[in-house]
């Protein structure tokens, strides 16, 4: 019953406004159940192929988010399900999401990631790529997708204020994009470490896992 009990502590400290996202990663789909009975409904994967085998197995009444990088190759395996894809960050991958989206008849949520953290390693775009992707004629193209605001992670660091500075920065670039992008309705910032700052510095949907399930296996 821990998941359970988490999952509710949790929820009970959470703005209305605050999505969960219970990153699901890693974990049996007894500990997806448990979750589910108590409420759940919005499930984060990293992998693919794991969240498909998933979705196949568990009530169809749940919508799932792809949250870790997303190979082009893969995507034709989510398209018929998937709810949210967060880490898009190229134009190409966009493409790729329209057309398994047409496919599969479906207008596909994403999220574009921003590149906020000091580490190389992070995916995302700069400010200039995402003025650029977003003004694009290509863009427009896209009948089957739908950008519905930013994702982006924080340096991996206990320095509080550097996080706080990284999420502030997403928020200001996220009120920017708003202006002129009316369907930008959502901010994807803060997991288990930082999800309370995130949340003060404007997160509207927050990713926790190990909060939630425990540490990974």
């Amino acid at each position: 019953m821990a998941i359970a009990t988490n999952l509710l502590q949790i929820k009970s400290t959470l703005p209305k406004h605050v999505t969960l996202v219970a990153v699901s990663k890693t974990k049996p789909v007894s500990d997806l159940m448990e979750a589910y009975e108590a409420g759940q409904r919005i499930f984060g994967e990293n992998k693919i192929q794991e969240m498909a085998e998933k979705w196949d197995q568990i009530p169809k009444d749940i919508q799932w988010h792809m949250i870790g990088h997303v190979q082009t190759n893969k995507v034709k395996f989510m398209a018929p399900f998937v709810s949210l894809i967060h880490g898009v960050d190229s134009l190409k991958l966009l493409e790729e999401i329209n057309k398994q989206g047409k496919k599969n008849n479906r207008i596909i949520d994403c999220l574009l990631q921003i590149h906020i953290a000091e580490e190389e390693t992070k995916f995302g775009l700069d400010e200039e790529e995402l003025a650029s992707l977003v003004s694009s004629n290509e863009i427009q193209e896209l009948k089957n997708i739908r950008i519905v605001g930013l994702m982006g992670m924080a340096t991996f660091t206990d320095n509080k204020e550097q996080v706080k500075k990284e999420f502030t920065h997403l928020k200001s670039i996220f009120d920017q994009f708003k202006i002129n992008n009316s369907q930008f309705t959502i901010l994807s910032m803060g997991m288990s470490g930082d999800y309370q700052l995130a949340i003060e510095c404007g997160s509207t949907m927050v990713r926790i896992g190990s909060s939630i399930f425990g540490g990974r296996n």
